[in-house]
């Protein structure tokens, strides 16, 4: 047999709730607190009552832009510093409160960074009694005398009331007040907390109008707290283990049968006063005190979530009691948030557990920007994208508000100091996109349908019976009331029913007569009153008829009055965004106008700089075309003087040639003589120089004299370095330079001997000669001496200009070396030895001296050979 399988039960579909096209923007307020100190920097600039703007602080003045990190936000009202509590909650939770006694569900919570003052705006300070106190005040101050007997009113643990009968309810009291561990309501007799007492004050307390004098009210208060995305009951009263304390457990969250969202399993106090409901807040705020002390964390780490239930029922017909139908009652809720603070984990250095804390805060913050933002784009763009309420405890919570079933506020707290500039500017951008979002407003709760005033009619009914049963001093055994024996005064009077005499035929029939007319009259009295009544009835009908069309009228009115607001409303928007739009312009052009102007300054230095870099390279070009043209006669001057040096040596070498070839011949002709001696008497004649002017080329006179063509030959001495003149000289040796120990030094007297030129040395001499070892081809070390002058430049300095280089080598004489032939010896004079070439003397009396102009490069040895001329 298969058995059908059994479908799942259908979910009850919602109670379709009367549409409502008006919608309301989310009230959002800026409180700015005072700093803390006189000295701090400041940020925050209140501009008007509805308009702030945020400086940023040195070092972040500029971007790259170069404009000036000034921005402004509006929002629906500014609180400066010296805003009163009073001031705050009249403008803000005041409106929130009377929507709340006219059965309307309101949402306000606090935003900020840590220590920007959101707890004191919340909760306040001896004294100074925040938002939620001073909420508590007015409620109770309103309905006060309204309010139903203790028990009346019963959660369903649903989200819901039920609704007592006296005797359930006296017996729920009598139970409670059996209890001594539950504390009763304090009386105005009784002595309030001094911790708490001077933050409520029933002198400031206000109250609502149009209190509906026909119901009866009971307020309940619970208080949780949402930490690490987990829910905690604060007024749970869980058994305390000394030896092994448990960690308390989290709520969840559930929907209701009209798809509210409610924290399920949360303790609801039932209050009567302001002190009892302060009194229960502050219960559960030394709760939370006492748990962040043992997981040691910061209170500002959690939202808290303090919820006002306000529970109201219409009175029965007789205006006595409240009216035993469940449908009839009507629950609205307020609900105060103190977020958690808003703060950057970078700048708190937060480690471990911390920084999961702070993360999941975070976290939690960024679901509600992203709902926010999600909601905008709906309403502004069109579209039907999903809102993340999932995501986190907090918006899951409070999505209800948000799709229209309250009122939405927001107070964002500043605190004005420089350090808190990067996370102002967040909570700032957050609260201006949070006041674009609107949410539908709430409908009016239907209107019962008995007729008004029924509590004060039955307590004028109540007054005037004891009023009148005082005159009378109270009934008597036996007698009606009042108004019974008027009515009975006016029926016909009995006759008297004594009955003397079995026989008495006259006392019955008289008596049925009167009784008979009494029958009459009250048939009578009976129909007038049921004409009465039928007339009233329809009177009532009637003006009950007029009465909804009247209602009617006066709603479609209010409809049309609602759209001109919402007209009105949405052109005071537009003006104001258009003000906002002109105010952002006229600081953008301003901006502009000084970037412009420091632009224009910077041309204009630019420009003169360009200027005198010209004039400095007009300079610097005619300068180098002044010193070409020196340089060019400085060469020009030097080549001809090396020409001049180079032709008035070669004379010079041609002469000494000469000269030598002469004394040779002379030598020969004597030898000749003294072997021809032998062979001739005679004695030759003394042997006369040739002339060779014909062979002689005309040349200037040279510096060096001619040498003397008598006596014996002399080897031409070696021509001594210009260094040994009696200039001052630098002597610059290098410390890498090699000993060689050799004969032939180069030596320098009255010098100043360094390792590496400086200026304080060339200002004292006029040389300069540099020593420079090398490796020659040959695998020998060569020395060059590099000399120049030393002159002074225009600047002050000193600067050296190369004139001459020495070439000095070293060469080994067991090494073969050039042969050379002599063209001067005569057929029996002895050759030359192959080393008489490479004797130091014969090298260095032919060594050629380098200057400056010569065609022969650094470096380059040229040992001379004569020129053989004839004679």
């Amino acid at each position: 047999m298969i058995r059908p399988t059994k479908g799942k039960t259908p979910r009850r579909p919602a109670p379709k709730k009367p549409s409502n096209n008006q919608k309301d923007p989310v009230g959002v307020y800026c409180r700015v607190r005072p700093l803390g100190a006189e000295d701090e920097e400041c940020c925050v600039e209140v501009i008007s009552s509805t308009t702030i703007q945020l400086h940023a602080p040195d070092g972040l003045k500029a971007n790259r832009n170069g404009e000036f990190k000034e921005t402004q936000y509006s929002f629906k009202k500014v609180f400066g510093i010296k805003t009163t509590q009073r001031e705050l909650f009249e403008e803000v939770a005041k409106p929130l409160v009377e929507d709340l006694i006219h059965c309307k569900n309101g949402l306000l919570f606090t935003y900020g960074v840590t220590g920007s003052g959101k707890t004191f705006t919340m909760t306040g300070s001896p004294g100074q009694g925040g938002l939620l106190p001073r909420s508590l005040g007015m409620i109770f101050n309103s309905i006060g005398p309204f309010q139903a007997k203790r028990f009346v009113f019963k959660p369903d643990d649903k989200n819901g009331m039920e609704v007592q009968n006296q005797v359930d309810a006296l017996l729920e009291r009598q139970k409670r007040d059996s209890q001594q561990s539950v504390p009763k309501t304090p009386s105005s007799r009784q002595k309030v907390d001094p911790e708490f007492a001077d933050m409520i004050s029933p002198e400031d307390s206000c109250k609502a109008d149009a209190i509906d004098e026909d119901s009866s009210y009971s307020v309940f208060v619970s208080y949780i707290e949402i930490y690490n995305n987990y829910i905690y009951d604060l007024l749970e009263e869980a058994p305390f283990d000394p030896i092994k304390p448990k960690p308390p457990q989290s709520k969840i969250l559930r929907e209701d049968q009209n798809h509210n969202m409610y924290v399920a399993g949360c303790t609801e106090v039932e209050v009567k006063s302001t002190e009892e409901a302060f009194e229960v807040f502050w219960r559960g705020q030394k709760k939370r005190r006492i748990a962040n002390t043992q997981l040691n964390r910061e209170s500002s780490r959690s939202h808290s979530v303090f919820i006002i239930k306000l529970a109201q029922a219409p009175l029965d017909a007789d205006g006595d009691n409240v009216l035993q139908d469940k449908n009839q009652v009507n629950v609205s809720q307020l609900c105060l948030v103190d977020l958690a603070g808003s703060e950057r984990t970078s700048r708190t250095r937060a480690e471990g557990s911390r920084l999961r804390e702070a993360g999941n805060i975070n976290q939690s913050l960024m679901t509600l920007r992203t709902c926010i933002e999600v909601l905008r784009e709906n309403q502004m763009c069109g579209t039907n994208k999903m809102v993340p309420y999932r995501d986190s405890k907090v918006t899951h919570l409070f999505k209800n508000y948000f799709d229209g079933e309250g009122k939405v506020r927001m107070v964002v707290c500043v605190n004005p100091k420089a350090d808190d500039y990067e996370e102002t500017m967040l909570v700032m951008r957050f609260a201006e996109m949070t006041q674009e979002v609107e949410v539908a407003r709430p409908v009016d709760r239907p209107i019962c349908g008995f007729a008004a005033g029924r509590r004060q009619r039955n307590q004028a009914f109540k007054e005037e019976l004891s009023r009148r049963l005082e005159e009378r001093g109270g009934p008597v055994d036996g007698e009606p009331p009042s108004a019974l024996s008027q009515l009975l005064q006016s029926l016909p009077p009995l006759p008297p029913c004594e009955i003397s005499d079995p026989a008495d035929d006259h006392t019955f029939p008289r008596v049925i007569e009167c009784l008979e007319k009494r029958l009459k009259v009250r048939q009578m009295l009976t129909e007038e009153y049921n004409k009465a009544a039928n007339m009233l009835k329809s009177m009532l009908q009637e003006l009950d008829g007029k009465l909804m069309s009247k209602e009617n009228f006066i709603h479609e009115q209010r409809g049309k009055l609602g759209e001109k607001d919402k007209m009105i409303q949405n052109q005071k928007n537009e003006i104001d965004r258009l003000e906002k739009k002109s105010k952002m312009l006229e600081y953008k052009i301003d901006i502009l106008q000084k970037t412009t102007n420091i632009y224009e300054e910077d041309k204009r230095a630019l420009q003169h700089e360009l200027e005198s870099r010209e004039q400095r390279l007009h300079r610097e070009l005619s300068e180098k075309k002044r010193m070409e043209a020196r340089l060019q006669g400085m060469v020009t001057d030097e080549k001809l003087r090396w020409q001049k040096e180079c032709e008035r040596r070669v004379n010079a070498k041609e002469l000494e040639m000469q000269n030598k070839l002469w004394v040779k011949d002379e030598k020969l002709k004597q030898l000749k003589a003294i072997v021809t001696e032998s062979k001739t008497d005679s004695r030759p004649e003394k042997p006369q120089r040739p002339s060779r002017e014909k062979d002689r080329v005309p040349a200037k006179r040279s510096a060096s004299p001619s040498p003397i063509p008598t006596g014996p030959p002399v080897r031409p001495l070696h021509r001594r370095s210009h260094s040994a003149g009696a200039e001052r000289w630098v002597d610059h040796k290098p410390p890498t330079n090699v000993e060689l120990d050799t004969v032939m030094q180069p030596t320098v007297p009255n010098a100043i001997k360094v390792t590496a030129p400086s200026e304080k040395a060339l200002s004292k001499c006029d040389k300069y000669m540099l020593t420079h070892q090398e490796v020659a081809s040959d695998g020998e070390i060569q020395t060059k001496l590099i000399k120049g002058e030393v002159f002074k430049t225009r600047g002050g300095g000193q600067a050296v200009q190369f004139t001459d280089i020495e070439t000095l080598k070293q060469e080994n004489p067991v090494a073969p070396s050039r042969k050379r032939r002599s063209s001067e010896t005569g057929p029996n004079q002895e050759e030359h030895r192959d080393g008489d070439w490479t004797d130091v003397e014969t090298r260095c009396s032919v060594a050629v001296e380098m200057r400056a102009g010569s065609n022969l490069g650094p470096g380059y040895q040229h040992h001379g050979y004569p020129k053989r001329r004839k004679p």
